[in-house]
């Protein structure tokens, strides 16, 4: 990690985006802050960040679409992003994560939370998980480590990178029950519990993705309070 990584903050309330300012400076940051959708492309173009935080409801154009213009600039699939929210709706957090957002926060939020998630994340950015081995070819979850692609009943998933994780790592060992504590260590690289409600929320989203080619099957199974497993009895692709 460099010695100071540049962080773009776009936040249109001064008040936030100050507080935000001053708690990651503080804390060994270089936080970059703009106002607009607008003025973060610019600054980005200029130099893509270590990180940036996304304000969602923005004056000029919806974070979420932000997010979508960023990560077709040059350099934008590898910068790590974060969510900012006023809203508590779970639809939010859910729509962000499906993006492929890497962590979310709503506000109020305390600024020593925020700087700890923008920790943790360019930790996890910093790393590579290990190489797990492909699914079995009975299975019908093709997993294709060259390019980082999934085939579900030979269908093509769109899959953020934590949720392309998830599946290559449930796919290696069918049955076999991993712990959210094993997920976080295992995909993102990091084994803070604090995090135990984002793996849960890319689960749901990964299903849906499943539950879209094949709506009978649910192939994720959830063991209460242990963890989950890729269901051992799907049917022959």
């Amino acid at each position: 990690m460099p010695a100071k990584p540049r962080i773009l903050v776009v936040e249109d309330e001064s008040g936030i985006a100050d507080t935000i300012q001053y708690s990651l400076a503080t804390d060994g940051f270089t936080p970059v802050c703009c106002a607009t959708a607008q003025q973060a492309i610019t600054e980005f173009r200029r130099e893509p960040p270590a990180l940036a935080i996304l304000d969602v409801g923005l004056p000029d154009l919806n974070g979420f679409e932000l997010f979508k213009q960023l990560h077709e600039l040059p350099g934008g699939r590898e910068v790590p992003m974060l969510f900012l929210t006023a809203r508590s709706d779970e639809i939010d957090r859910v729509v962000g994560l499906e993006l492929g957002a890497d962590d979310y926060i709503a506000k109020p939020f305390s600024p020593r939370e925020l700087v700890a998630r923008v920790r943790v994340i360019l930790r996890r950015s910093a790393r590579q998980p290990a190489a797990a081995p492909s699914a079995p070819a009975a299975l019908p979850v093709e997993v294709d480590e060259e390019r980082r692609r999934i085939r579900y009943y030979g269908q093509p998933l769109e899959l953020s990178r934590y949720e392309y994780g998830i599946l290559r790592l449930l796919a290696a060992k069918p049955g076999r029950v991993f712990t959210r504590d094993e997920l976080l260590a295992k995909v993102w690289d990091d084994d803070s519990d604090s995090f135990d409600r984002t793996v849960d929320a890319h689960i749901k989203t990964l299903r849906a993705k499943l539950k879209a080619v094949r709506p009978q099957l649910d192939p994720i199974r959830t063991l209460r309070g242990t963890g989950y497993a890729l269901s051992e009895d799907l049917p022959a692709a």
